[in-house]
């Protein structure tokens, strides 16, 4: 009852829904970076919405089925093989025990889910089986899969059924080039005018340094700020502060020189000012940012941050209701 781990792809490990709860504490929320193609993933196989799967990064993982079992695969196009013979994705598939899974390259998005009816059996740590490397906790072994690891599964429920499959329509988009729509934070107020407008303004490139913890922007223009008198302990960076809790999505700019937005694993504190945050409906289509992909940021209020979070709801619904049965 198990899958085993041939070759382990470029970041793999297990994910679910998330840890809440934690964050005062200084524990991530993790679970899957992109929940949207995660909830279809588990949907796909009749399990849970909050069952666990595994997260491909990038470069997927080879693995084998030591059973028969249900299997579907959503999120960046990867292009997946069964014994070497292309299968589609977003759509429940029957493997057989001894079954080999292989990927090809993803050319847009960066990352894919692989659900298994039943879930992913590992254990729950703090109400979630999710991967959290950098503690080295939850998941499998507390990190990522490896070559040899033997992943276990659970029982598939009676919903369980192939040929499953999901109204393209409703399947979220990888595009090369997206508007990140941002609320300004408590130290927005530290940039001088002219930065803020250009923050606006720039056509900001994903940099190498994008994971499941933060994502770093480049080549805009550097950002200027306020002069002022740095309080005890904050050090002479313009870009510091004495020390604050980090929201999820939030946006520092270290020495106004490039952003970084924090994710699923990031620290839930420290020192850098927080300009703004990502707003929780687009949160996902940075999961899905390629180093090189393209982001422009977009001023919003509270009303309309609200009103995109009741839209990305309403469409998850239709997503809920289109596989339900």
């Amino acid at each position: 009852m198990a899958i085993e781990i041939l070759k382990p792809g470029l970041a793999t490990s297990i994910q679910d829904s998330g840890r809440p709860g934690y964050y005062h504490l200084g524990i991530p929320m993790s679970g899957a970076m992109d929940q949207e193609s995660y909830l279809v993933a588990n949907l796909l196989v009749g399990n849970d919405e909050k069952a666990a799967v595994i997260e491909c990064t990038l470069l997927a993982p080879e693995m084998q089925l030591h059973q028969d079992a249900l299997i579907a695969i959503t999120g960046a196009p990867a292009e997946p093989k069964i014994n070497g013979e292309a299968v589609p994705m977003n759509t429940s598939i029957a493997v057989r025990s001894g079954d080999k899974l292989s990927f090809g390259f993803m050319r847009t998005g960066v990352r894919s889910y692989v659900a298994v009816a039943g879930g992913i059996d590992v254990p729950l740590i703090l109400g979630s089986r999710s991967t959290y490397a950098l503690g080295a906790f939850g998941g499998f072994e507390g990190r990522k899969l490896q070559a040899g690891d033997v992943v276990p599964i659970g029982a598939p429920s009676p919903a369980a059924k192939a040929g499953r499959s999901i109204d393209p329509g409703l399947l979220p988009r990888f595009d090369r080039e997206v508007t990140l729509r941002m609320m300004p934070g408590l130290y927005f107020h530290r940039l001088k005018p002219e930065s803020a407008e250009t923050f606006f303004s720039d056509t900001w490139t994903v940099a190498p340094e994008a994971d499941r913890i933060a994502y770093r922007y480049k080549a805009g223009q550097p950002l200027k700020y306020i002069d002022r008198t740095p309080p005890f302990g904050a050090g002479s960076d313009p870009s510091n502060i004495v020390d604050s809790g980090y929201p999820y999505g939030s946006i520092q700019v270290p020495s106004g020189l490039e952003p970084i937005i924090v994710h699923r694993d990031a620290v839930s504190g420290g020192g850098y000012g927080v300009i703004g945050t990502v707003i929780s409906a687009d949160m996902n289509l940075i999961a899905q940012m390629q180093p090189n992909n393209k982001a422009h940021f977009l001023r919003v209020d509270m009303h309309q941050a609200l009103q995109a979070r009741r839209l990305h709801k309403q469409h998850l619904a239709r997503i809920r209701q289109a596989l339900s049965g």
